[in-house]
């Protein structure tokens, strides 16, 4: 026995090391943070937070529509296990139930957003069908049906485990007694599942409360929490001190709810057995309870339904003619291989050994004389991880280990998706290990057993169906999270979560939903695998399956390890759109570059916000990015080095950095619907401030977008600051939910039919009308303003050869970019006429950060008139 301890205690002291570095130590580090300013520690961030009414208005919302959307999920989720454990209903009905319950875990909540445009939106498939829209899905109700959607998996699974183990023979005597149904439901079904109701509401209230993905869709003018705190981290100026502050914020919920949780413990009822009775006849129930259930999963399928139908579309709302191209596209692109492979690796490796972690400490406190303040300290890790929000933690990870080894491995990666998921597997593995006899190490010890070779020759065998199950949880959700890596991906770590938010920036649906698709089928697949695993194998051809079963499984992983190293390429970050990506991969490749570079794309406020908080330890070798955000890092951080090849620009250029592209912002019309809702053809951005397009009309968000800039500088540069606020502040009003976090954003409204009218890039809308799409281009009276993007070479070991492929690309992609921006930026080059704008102009000050912030505490001012 004293062996036996010692065991445990090495595997209780190693457990509590993992968890002390990459749990309390990254959170600590964030707490710390947000003390700090450039002058040392301060209370100053908490004060101004205290009077800062944005703040508090997107808390308060995002708890009122969160709260709404637990209590939401909680009653459906209660009715779908009633339904399953408590009616006649025919078993097939029950397993149609239970799998459509559970399948929107199966995709990344990022999707969701994405789905209800095209199901709700003013084109979407609903409003097609009915011939009108439903309902205004930007803001509150389009929220409140994404976080149902997202959180009635996890409600359907806590209610469905707990109602497994009620004991209806209680209901039984409760009929004898003549109790009123009321009483006797609430007697025995209600009163034993209050922990678990209270533990659905928590859940689902925190997975809403921190979920980034769908306000970023659908989220409108009705701010939340977590969108401001990616502003704040990732923005366009970066606030990493005020992200911190804003990250501890949103912990105080969790604290609140460990109570709650701890309280309602003392609550929990416990049967000696549970006893299977035939329940009594009643069709009323059994007919009410399947039409609700019905209800439930017709309208969970009728959301996901565009995700199926979209990619076969060649042009949803305008030409809806099948095809597989997109399909075919997507999965054909070499660089999607290696980032499923990526997204293989870190599920497989997060599932092992996150499934050998959470199984470890809970033997710990099941399986052990462990003093009661050890397993009690188990318990504590388990409350925490369970209400920790994902973005806190990858805030913390990116905080913690920046200029690190561990900075952008697959080693953080699965280390955070562990620790974020720890919660509900330990819970597994302590309900399985429990209900074991208390005796097994014990005999194995009389019988000269070692307690290792007891646990895995008798433990682990009995615990088999639940490890499986274990496995499957933290793969699925290793699959589809993103709130957490967005943080701590790089390159070479990207996964297909990430890549679909990449996509968000070109507003490629067609190329998301396939890759939805490929995320879902590959969750499904490994799901059937386990649930197949986990059957008896009693019959021979049950063997036979499982040997098949097994074939595919090792050559998944021989699949996904074999891309467990990583190439060593040039790294290249752009904030280029898809044309000037194509157009540098193009010069690259037919000049001998081929497989050494990696071309990552992110957005502008995320690149942006890496450059300023990583210096010379960001990934990357070769950055494209907008000039003045160059020229503004390069004098806080010294990170780029001097171009080595003659520069023949037309303007001049600093020694560190090359013009690669310039980028003009017009008005953009969709022309259908301009001629469907009767609006005349605006002229100038202030005609946009008109009543008649209050609805209409889409903008970027200056606080995230480059675009957005443009926009505002237009209007300083014609009208001044004090006429200028008043038309912002108009053509705001008029923008109502349409503000988008990116510069592509309004030109996806557009496309999709949600708006009339956007400001965007003006190549963009160019393109969409060569590829007969219904968009025209409106040069604004005020100009068409300019930003132009630059190339650098990073001061880093491979400098030589990242100098040869910028070089090379400033050489040979001008060739293909000045077909797309018909901007002349070096002697000797002539631009298409037919393509140039009416009004080209740039601002009168020369660009930099803190102009942005002056233009960005202006654009404040107009939203909050």
């Amino acid at each position: 026995m004293l062996h036996k301890q010692k065991e445990l205690k090495a595997i209780y002291i190693t457990l509590m090391l993992l968890f002390v570095v990459f749990l309390f130590t990254p959170v600590a580090l964030l707490f710390a943070q947000s003390f700090q300013n450039e002058q040392g520690i301060t209370f100053s961030h908490y004060a101004g937070l205290l009077q800062d009414k944005i703040f508090w208005k997107a808390f308060f919302n995002s708890v009122m529509v969160s709260g709404c959307a637990a209590l939401c999920t909680t009653i459906l989720a209660f009715l779908l296990g009633y339904t399953i454990h408590f009616t006649n209903l025919k078993s097939v009905w029950k397993k149609q139930i239970r799998h459509i319950a559970t399948m929107p875990m199966l995709l990344p909540t990022i999707t969701y957003g994405f789905a209800i445009i095209y199901t709700f939106g003013k084109q979407g498939l609903f409003t097609k069908l009915f011939g009108v829209q439903l309902f205004d899905i930007y803001g509150f109700c389009g929220l409140l049906i994404g976080y149902i959607i997202y959180t009635l998996p996890i409600g359907f699974l806590l209610m469905d485990n707990t109602m497994k183990f009620i004991d209806k023979k209680f209901d039984i005597v409760s009929r004898i007694m003549q109790d009123t149904k009321s009483k006797r439901l609430w007697m025995t079904i209600i009163m034993p599942m209050i922990p678990t109701l209270a533990a659905s509401f928590i859940q689902s209230f925190f997975l809403s409360f921190t979920d980034f993905g769908i306000p970023a869709s659908v989220g409108g003018e009705y701010d939340v929490v977590a969108t401001l705190l990616f502003q704040k981290m990732l923005g366009s100026v970066p606030d990493f001190h005020q992200g911190a502050l804003i990250a501890v914020m949103m912990l105080l919920p969790s604290i609140f709810s460990i109570f709650i949780l701890r309280y309602l413990e003392r609550f929990q009822i416990k049967y000696n057995k549970s006893t299977v009775i035939e329940l009594p006849k009643n069709k009323c129930r059994d007919y009410l309870c399947f039409t609700i259930s019905v209800c439930i999963s017709m309208f969970i399928l009728s959301i996901f339904a565009v995700i199926f139908l979209l990619p076969f579309m060649n042009a949803w709302p305008y030409a809806c003619s099948f095809t597989i191209s997109h399909v075919i596209d997507t999965l054909s692109n070499q660089n999607l291989i290696g980032i499923y492979r990526n997204s293989l690796f870190v599920s497989l490796l997060t599932a092992l050994f996150g499934t050998m972690i959470a199984y470890s400490a809970a033997l710990t406190n099941i399986r052990s004389q462990l003093p009661s303040c050890m397993k009690k300290s188990m318990d504590v890790i388990h409350s925490i991880s369970n209400t920790i929000p994902g973005m806190v933690l990858g805030i913390a990870y990116l905080l913690a280990w920046k200029k690190t080894p561990l900075q952008n491995t697959f080693i953080l990666i699965v280390i955070c998706n562990i620790i974020h998921y720890f919660s509900t597997p330990y819970v597994m593995a302590k309900s399985a290990l429990g209900k074991m006899n208390a005796g097994y190490e014990t005999t194995g010890m009389l019988m000269g057993d070692s307690w290792f070779q007891t646990i895995r020759r008798v433990v682990v065998p009995n615990s088999k169906s639940t490890l499986l199950e274990m496995f499957r949880y933290y793969f699925v959700n290793a699959m589809v999270t993103i709130s957490a890596l967005i943080f701590i991906v790089g390159a070479n770590t990207a996964v297909l979560t990430t890549k679909i938010k990449e996509l968000q920036h070109f507003a490629k649906f067609d190329e998301i939903f396939v890759l939805s698709l490929l995320i879902l089928f590959t969750n499904f697949i490994v799901t059937k695998v386990i649930s197949l695993l986990s059957q008896p194998c009693e019959k021979m051809h049950m063997k036979i399956k499982k040997g098949v079963i097994l074939m595919i499984s090792g050559c998944i992983l021989l699949f996904t390890f074999a891309y467990a190293g990583t190439k060593d390429a040039i790294v290249i970050y752009s904030n280029g759109d898809e044309e000037a990506l194509m157009a540098m991969k193009h010069a690259l490749d037919a000049h001998g570059y081929e497989n050494q570079y990696i071309l990552q794309s992110i957005s502008t406020s995320e690149l942006g916000g890496k450059m300023m908080a990583e210096g010379l330890d960001i990934e990357a070798d070769i950055i494209t990015m907008s000039s003045y955000y160059i020229d503004s890092v390069q004098q806080q951080n010294h990170m780029f080095v001097d171009i080595t090849f003659p520069i023949q620009s037309i303007h001049a250029t600093p020694s560190y950095a090359l013009p690669l592209t310039a980028l003009e912002g017009a008005i953009i019309i969709n022309t259908k619907v301009i001629r469907e809702q009767h609006l005349p053809i605006p002229a100038s951005i202030k005609d946009l401030t008109k009543d008649i397009y209050k609805g209409y009309i889409s903008t970027p968000d200056i606080n995230a977008s480059s675009t957005g800039w443009l926009l505002v500088q237009s209007i300083i540069e014609a009208y001044g600051e004090t006429q200028g606020k008043q038309i912002l502040q108009k053509l705001l009003d008029n923008v109502g939910p349409h503000l988008e976090s990116s510069g592509s954003g309004p030109v996806k409204k557009l496309r999709s039919g949600e708006v009339a009218i956007a400001y965007g890039l003006r190549h963009q809308a160019l393109k969409d009308k060569e590829n007969n799409l219904p968009i025209e281009v409106i040069d604004p009276i005020e100009g068409n303003m300019q930003l132009s993007e630059s190339i650098a070479v990073l001061d880093k070991e491979h400098q030589e050869l990242a100098m040869e492929m910028a070089n090379c690309i400033q050489t040979y992609a001008r060739k293909e970019l000045i077909q797309i921006y018909p901007i002349a930026l070096y002697k000797g080059e002539t631009a298409d006429l037919n393509h140039a704008s009416r009004y080209p102009k740039q601002y009168h000050e020369a660009l930099c950060v803190e102009l942005l912030k002056e233009h960005q505490k202006f654009f404040k001012e107009c939203q909050n008139k």
